[in-house]
């Protein structure tokens, strides 16, 4: 093969094309990882994918940190996401012009809808609704992406694809998806942004999907790239590549599992950290082997180099943005942007009419007290920049209300610990140094207890203000936060049965023990028999200063809420949806001190308030804000700024209204807010403002409802008017509600002013399992208008015209068993290692079935199952009341035959209706059942 030399490059060979032509092949390998060396004699320089935009740039020192995704989509506001999208890529364009390492490929944002609650990583995250997750994510990523037609400001990365919500084992657990809630819940999200061409690249997820790992299911990446004529990049998520082997196990070697994932159609390898070796190494084994071809690596290699076209590094005379320099960071209108987000954000629950604190008619308190662990604490993510400043609620309060006074009470309690082995305390010395050498009870010895639940609890240093941390195994009061992957500033206290205690450290699993001689308190006893014992001295109590605190003032807030590195953050779902123990105990000791008590809830996620509700004067909740949330908080509180958010995601009431995190057949499960029968605590696209709105009758105007909207309050309001459709009678199970459209409107006191709402048909449509498409049937539909999903003002009926869905003729025809319309006790699981899907029973139990209808046996004579075994022992078929039918031993779990069933030895094809179907779902043609016991495994049923 000759190669070109450097007389071959020509300064016109800049186009994609042109560079894959004059690669070598280890160039094109060593591409393929995530961090590449450059081409010098091309003219291409270092580059790796991925800097981390979530709301705002991570990781990379000073940048302005926006609400987390979760608040911003509770804003319903496409203009200011798109904003803040386009003030991030400006920061990303600033720290690459500092560090030219720095990527302008963002990994951002997450399109995963909140199936889930207790996902771990809900604040990463939109909506519940997939299609309101899109147009959220699509507006972000335009920002992101700039508006010159050919160069991009950054390349935005959705993540992470497919159907994954959960942190427990998420790298081997296996996400079901029958095809209805695939294409009517799952892919809408990722769909949306690649069909508005606002992203460059996609990012598989961990988990796998219907038995194959996400990374090497090619079926489902064709799909995405489907819809777009452009280029798209699929980039792996970290460690990904290697997990098929090490952790799923799903290959052999990392030879057959990198020419896998290639061939999927994955293109950037994230591995090994910068160590590119691997990564080439398997690849030229996979060549060599002939599991892949050179065209194969050309593909892959052309996506990464267009994607890099699209920064403008192939053209960067023609780059429009080449001018931001360093400096564009902080800028004042990032900061006046960030205030504003936060404000829009802030959802204002319930009110009996305690808020605003400065009313319209009226006087301010003349007394607040601020009290609980984020009264004046702003906290932020995982996924979080540095933010060049942090303002707190307390002291935002007290500037936006002069006059009144404020005081803030942390709500910690202030305790020393005295060691049993020196007879001394514990104190902070010299760097932060846990030493028990303290004889006596002083400022060094006190430390601040914050529990956030579950028994989990930091500790803060009174005399540094510094947390304590064990991340260096010797002890340190040094940490001006929790933080880190494995965040190393939470502890556990236990009580012995003779009164003393022991304190574990949680990120290393071990106990506290303080050395002989020197007094240094280490995180060293793996047991706790070798734990140091210590006697706990309260020396002040947290609730009795938030009691008198609330007692002396006119109002309370009552801050309490999460701390994103605790008990529900990637890698770790949450526990559970109550409020935690200890917030719940602040609220009882401010709410009985004062019953003008305010409940300020700011959290990644919504929380089962267990009655707290019925007594609270106000409910407010907020996601973690970033550096203006406690000045943007504090501007709704004192009505500065009018509420604005409403809930992207609904709150449940009981912890006990949830399915399992690992269930995700929404249709089935009755999960989310489409299907959920359960009244919520607040609904999906709840929240209030402070002034009183009426909504006219609405009337239909083709599809797009008109309706009035008056506000007939004292002050302006930000509304959202909700469109929800729902079926008066459907041949399946339909959601009881879907978000069919929405529009914001502001209305200064007393206007009045038309709104009108295009009605999306993607809240009409269902999969049909036997044609293969999203449909809008026709039939009787009813359109809620109102102001949430369950605060609806009034109907407007819709009738789709059309043909009925027919039975379909089933002589000849082959059905995937994987198309079925009722299931029980069975999964889906791969047919083969790189393609198709196949039923089998569900683990710990010896049989299930599925029902396939619609179908119009005219003609047919016999059944033929395509089967094979999952295992060795017992394993059988069975069509409708015909005898049970071995399954042929000697195949293995991906080796089909046929077996066949005649229709004479069939007694009953109708089999009732299932959990998938409506009552009489079966009307619409023969409804045929399959059974499956013990090893069997099914892929189609043909009909002859």
């Amino acid at each position: 093969m000759n190669h070109p030399t450097d007389d071959d490059v020509r300064p016109a060979a800049r186009t994609p094309r042109d560079l894959l032509a004059l690669l070598t092949l280890d160039e094109k390998l060593a591409l393929l990882h995530q961090v590449t060396p450059g081409v010098p004699r091309l003219g291409l320089a270092p580059f790796r994918t991925g800097t981390e935009a979530l709301h705002g740039v991570s990781w990379l020192g000073t940048a302005t940190v926006f609400p987390q995704p979760v608040g911003l989509a509770a804003t319903w506001d496409l203009d200011l996401l798109e904003k803040v999208g386009d003030a991030v890529a400006t920061e990303v364009r600033a720290k690459h012009a500092a560090d030219p390492s720095v990527s302008l490929n963002v990994w951002a944002p997450v399109v995963n809808p909140l199936r889930h609650p207790l996902w771990g990583r809900n604040e990463e995250g939109y909506s519940e609704d997939p299609h309101l997750t899109a147009d959220l994510a699509t507006a972000y990523s335009r920002g992101l992406r700039g508006t010159h037609p050919t160069v991009w400001k950054t390349v935005p990365t959705l993540k992470h694809f497919l159907a994954y919500n959960n942190e427990v084992d998420r790298a081997v657990t296996s996400s079901q998806m029958r095809p209805r809630v695939l294409h009517e819940y799952e892919l809408p999200a990722f769909r949306g942004p690649i069909e508005a061409g606002v992203v460059g690249a996609v990012m598989p997820a961990y988990n796998l999907v219907n038995g194959r790992p996400c990374h090497v299911s090619r079926e489902l990446l064709d799909e995405l790239r489907s819809w777009t004529t452009g280029s798209l990049a699929v980039v792996s998520d970290a460690g990904a590549p290697t997990n098929l082997v090490d952790g799923e196990r799903y290959f052999a070697t990392h030879t057959e599992s990198h020419a896998a994932a290639l061939l999927a159609g994955v293109d950037s390898f994230t591995d090994n950290d910068t160590d590119a070796g691997p990564t080439v190494s398997r690849m030229q084994a996979a060549l060599d082997e002939g599991l892949v071809t050179v065209a194969d690596i050309d593909r892959a290699v052309l996506r990464l180099l267009e994607l890099r076209e699209r920064t403008g590094e192939l053209s960067p005379d023609d780059d429009p943005y080449r001018s931001i320099g360093a400096e564009a960071v902080d800028l004042p209108e990032h900061r006046a942007l960030a205030r504003r987000a936060v404000a829009r954000s802030v959802v204002v629950l319930q009110n009996d009419g305690i808020l605003p604190l400065r009313p319209t008619a009226g006087a301010a308190p003349r007394s607040v007290a601020v009290v609980g662990p984020l009264a004046e604490r702003t906290l932020h993510d995982w996924y979080s920049g540095t933010p060049p400043y942090l303002t707190g609620l307390g002291t935002s309060l007290d500037a936006l209300l002069p006059g009144t006074e404020v005081t803030v009470t942390d709500g910690a309690d202030r305790v020393a610990l005295r060691s049993r082995t020196t007879g001394r305390y514990v104190a902070v010395r010299s760097e932060g140094t846990l030493v028990a050498d303290d004889p006596t009870c002083s400022s060094d010895s006190t430390l601040e207890v914050t529990d956030w639940g579950e028994g989990v609890v930091t500790l803060r240093s009174s005399a540094t203000g510094a947390l304590v941390t064990g991340g260096s195994w010797i002890l340190r009061a040094t940490a001006d936060r929790v933080g880190g992957w494995v965040a190393q500033e939470t502890f556990r206290l236990h009580r012995h049965d003779d009164g003393t205690w022991s304190v574990l450290h949680v990120a290393s699993g071990r106990w506290l023990h303080v050395q002989h001689g020197s007094g240094v308190v280490v995180a060293d006893s793996p047991t706790l028999t070798g734990a140091d014992r210590f006697d706990l001295r309260t020396l002040s109590s947290g609730e009795v200063a938030v009691a008198e605190a609330a007692a002396a003032a006119d109002v309370v807030v009552v801050a309490v809420g999460n701390d994103p590195h605790v008990l529900g953050r990637e890698t770790e779902d949450r526990p559970g949806l109550e409020l935690p123990r200890a917030a719940h105990a602040v609220w009882r000791a401010a709410r009985e001190a004062n019953p003008h008590a305010v409940l300020s809830i700011t959290s990644s996620y919504p929380y089962a308030l267990g009655g707290v509700e019925h007594e609270a004067s106000a409910v407010v909740w907020s996601s973690h804000g970033g550096q203006e949330h406690g000045a943007g908080l504090a501007a709704v509180l004192v009505g500065e700024e009018e509420p604005a958010g409403r809930l992207a995601q609904e709150w449940v009431a009981d912890g006990a209204d949830l399915g399992d995190v690992l269930d995700y057949d929404v249709i089935d499960g009755r999960s989310t807010y489409w299907y959920r029968d359960a009244p919520p605590l607040y609904p999906f696209g709840h929240g209030l403002t402070y002034s009183t709105v009426e909504l006219g009758p609405a009337r239909l105007d083709g599809r797009t409802v008109v309706v009035e909207v008056t506000n007939t309050g004292p002050r302006a309001v930000h509304e959202v008017v909700q469109v929800y459709a729902s079926a008066r009678a459907h041949r399946l199970v339909v959601p009881v509600r879907r978000l069919a459209g929405y529009a914001r409107v502001d209305l200064a006191p007393g206007e009045r002013r038309t709104v009108t709402v295009a009605v999306d048909d993607r809240a009409l449509s269902v999969w049909d399992v036997r044609s293969h498409t999203l449909r809008v049937e026709p039939g009787a539909y009813d359109l809620g208008v109102g102001l949430s999903s369950r605060d609806l003002r009034s109907t407007v009926p819709l009738e789709v015209t059309g043909d009925p869905v027919a039975p379909v003729s089933a002589l000849g025809r082959t059905v995937r068993a994987v198309d079925f319309d009722a299931w029980h006790d069975v999964r889906i699981a791969e047919r083969t290692l790189l393609a198709g899907e196949a039923l089998d029973v569900a683990p710990g139990r010896g049989r299930g079935w599925v029902e396939l209808a619609g179908l119009d046996l005219d003609g047919v004579r016999s059944v033929a199952l395509v089967v094979a075994r999952s295992a060795s022992g017992p394993a059988w078929v069975a069509v409708g009341g015909s005898p049970r039918l071995d399954v042929p031993a000697g195949g293995g779990r991906h080796e089909w035959a046929e077996v066949l069933v005649d229709l004479d030895d069939l007694h009953d094809l109708d089999g009732s209706a299932g959990p998938g179907l409506a009552p009489g779902g079966a009307e619409a043609g023969t409804c045929v059942r399959v059974e499956l016991g013990g090893a069997a495994r099914l892929t189609e049923v043909r009909f002859v």
